[in-house]
């Protein structure tokens, strides 16, 4: 059993990751500002959904407070940070900067900061495939160049990668960056395409459609992501040094496909309203996870379909009761 911080633990990917956690006998306390960038109400379920757990410990905090979070860490020992708050969203990079500074830059640093004042040797960052950009390769490796991103989102999680580097280099910090891509399944998040999507087509609204349909993404179901980050401080916890890692389930789809895919299992036909490429935007995401599977024994199960028919009964259930 270890003592896990995980920050951003009333959000998707972070919630679902304190469950697993806790449900492996893991004392896990999480933080989170609850902030309003999309309903408080639906991460304060996604926490109900923990309280039972007496190995549980939630604050209410922002991690860009430093004199908040060093309170935590003082009356807590532990073992493992697992870095999942952030300033998510690429299209609101552009409308709030300061934001994505505060949480993603001032947060990260904090925390680094505070696994250097106490001591905590294992830490696991969660990093996005934003920061390839709009690579021309068929699979994006953790070799390729990231020094152009196209949104100011990308270039906050590429920094985070950055300072990481130089907290193991200087202090000896054991660190994975593991750079998700397009995340999707119960509880998600509102502000993400899949999501409103799923909303517009069954209140008979049209949904925009960007590039035409013709971006592709490697979505990845949670399940599998919560099992990579859980295999990620397993791994971290012995063996030393610095990695980044891609958790992604390899197989891109194109956005129309998966569009049809939704409307079957939702029963009912999108109403289209195409649109151009729009700022910040990349082409396609595909995950090379050669490094995963070497690594962390880590390999996606779960298919395009399988994942969206969970979604949607989720999605069912939580907004019709």
């Amino acid at each position: 059993m270890s003592k896990i911080l995980v920050t951003g633990g009333a959000g998707f990917i972070g919630s679902q990751t304190v469950k697993k956690l806790l449900g492996l006998g893991h004392q896990v306390t999480t933080v989170d500002n609850l902030n309003d960038y999309y309903s408080p109400e639906l991460k304060k379920d996604r926490l109900k959904q923990l309280k039972d757990y007496q190995n549980f410990k939630f604050f209410e905090l922002d991690i860009a407070n430093k004199n908040d979070l060093k309170e935590v860490f003082q009356k807590n020992q532990f073992e493992v940070i697992c870095h999942l708050a952030a300033q998510a969203g690429v299209r609101y990079s552009f409308e709030n900067p300061e934001a994505y500074q505060k949480a993603n830059l001032e947060g990260t640093f904090n925390l680094l900061e505070m696994a250097k004042d106490y001591e905590i040797k294992n830490f696991v960052f969660a990093s996005s495939s934003s920061v390839y950009g709009n690579s021309n390769q068929d699979y994006f490796s953790e070799v390729d160049n990231t020094d152009s991103p196209v949104s100011l989102y990308a270039a906050t999680k590429k920094a985070g990668e950055l300072l990481i580097s130089f907290y193991h280099q200087s202090f000896g910090i054991n660190s994975l960056a593991l750079r998700l891509f397009t995340v999707y399944g119960p509880w998600g998040r509102p502000d993400m395409a899949y999501f409103k999507f799923a909303q517009a087509i069954l209140n008979n609204q049209p949904i925009d459609v960007y590039n035409q349909g013709k971006h592709q993404r490697d979505f990845t179901y949670i399940d599998d992501i919560v099992d990579g980050f859980v295999k990620a401080i397993e791994f971290n916890q012995s063996n030393q040094g610095f990695e980044i890692i891609n958790l992604g389930n390899s197989k891109p789809v194109e956005l129309e496909y998966f569009i049809t895919t939704l409307e079957s299992l939702l029963g009912k036909k999108a109403i289209k309203n195409y649109q151009p490429m729009q700022p910040g935007d990349v082409l396609k995401t595909s995950a090379n996870i050669e490094k995963a599977k070497r690594l962390l024994s880590w390999q996606p199960t779960t298919s395009i379909e399988e994942g969206l028919e969970k979604f949607v009964a989720w999605f069912k259930t939580y907004y019709q009761k």
